[in-house]
């Protein structure tokens, strides 16, 4: 039989008990220990005898020590079976699950685990399992997201000629008021809130499938609500339908809450109730119309998804005075975190023009 594989000459037995002393790992204390005998110039059985394990074991020790030092001798990670795609199959999953399925085609309108598995059969022949399909994706950096409404319709092009004139149209608004007068820019918009409330999601055990109450009553009211989020401010009211009337009375309350001696620029959807020449605007507003179905340009939607996710849906009202009552509860809740309205509403083409 051949000799041993010697160890390397940077260490002795003194260091190596040191480190297995204050190591968290009580394998690689083991390991250190045995290897100590070693420098001791106790035989590799001896060594094989304290680290309770074979001498092939010792020896594949010696040989991760001289490699790596202690380091080496730590506990590593099972390699596992190697994975059944390869890295241009990853490429193609990440398209289709960047392009979405085609309906016609997939037969299903959203990507599920199932239906990706299903299809990485039909293109390549590889059978994976849901939960490996998963993991897949998170490797490739998807994870699963509420996606944000944005209108069948929209024009991408008006989107972006909208923000970048903004900043012209609120100095064309500046000018037409006396100098200095300091400008506050707001966003309005009205949420319906009734008994066929939504149901999100929500944490469970894996598996199980969590319920939530639905009620099929058609009672409901709106509340009517716009923010200043460089401010921090909102203004709101809850009131039981849309119209000239109602908006003329949300007016007034966005006018008591813009800063005496301020004007507000207050950014809205063409909803016929907002664009009347009926409605009575206060003297310190100025209406600037948003693009038509450009939702996403107004931070309020983000504002009603907030609400809903985390005060508002799955619950039962019992009628139309509860619903009233928690709509305005949720609402100065909101208005009582400042920082919230900030976070959730600054947009970078209207803060600071």
């Amino acid at each position: 039989m051949g000799a041993g594989i010697g160890l390397r000459d940077d260490f002795d037995a003194a260091g190596l008990r040191r480190l297995a002393r204050t190591t968290k790992s009580t394998n690689q204390g083991r390991r250190l220990l045995a290897l100590a005998e070693i420098y001791d110039g106790r035989s590799r059985s001896d060594a094989a005898r304290i680290g309770g394990v074979t001498l092939q074991i010792v020896r594949d020790w010696v040989v991760r020590f001289n490699a790596r030092g202690p380091d080496g001798l730590l506990d590593g990670k099972a390699p596992g079976k190697p994975s059944l795609l390869n890295d241009a199959q990853r490429q193609v999953l990440a398209e289709v699950v960047e392009s979405g399925p085609i309906p016609a085609i997939h037969g299903v309108v959203r990507w599920r685990l199932i239906d990706l598995a299903r299809w990485l059969h039909d293109e390549f022949g590889v059978s994976l399992t849901e939960t490996t399909v998963g993991r897949e994706l998170k490797k490739l950096g998807y994870v699963k997201l509420t996606a944000r409404p944005r209108h069948h319709a929209q024009n991408e092009y008006a989107m972006e000629d909208f923000k970048k004139g903004f900043a012209a149209e609120l100095a064309k608004i500046k000018a037409s008021l006396p100098r200095d007068t300091p400008i506050e820019v707001w966003f309005q918009d009205e949420a319906r809130i009734g008994q066929k409330n939504k149901i999100t999601r929500r944490w469970a055990q894996r598996g199980t499938r969590p319920s939530a109450p639905k009620d099929q009553r058609t009672k409901s009211a709106y509340i009517f609500g716009a923010i200043c989020p460089e401010l921090g401010k909102g203004a709101g009211l809850v009131l039981p339908f849309c119209n000239t009337q109602t908006m003329s009375l949300h007016l007034a309350e966005i006018s008591l809450a813009i800063e005496p001696g301020a004007h507000g620029v207050l950014l809205m959807d063409q909803a016929g109730w907002h664009m009347t020449g009926k409605l009575e605007v206060p003297e310190n507003i100025s209406i600037v119309p948003l693009p038509p179905k450009c939702p996403e340009l107004n931070p309020v939607e983000n504002i009603w998804q907030f609400l809903r996710d985390n005060w508002l849906s799955n619950r039962i009202f019992t009628s139309h005075d509860n619903i009233i009552d928690l709509c305005c509860e949720a609402w100065n809740r909101l208005v009582d975190q400042p920082w919230r309205i900030m976070t959730i509403g600054r947009r970078k083409w209207a803060s600071g023009s």
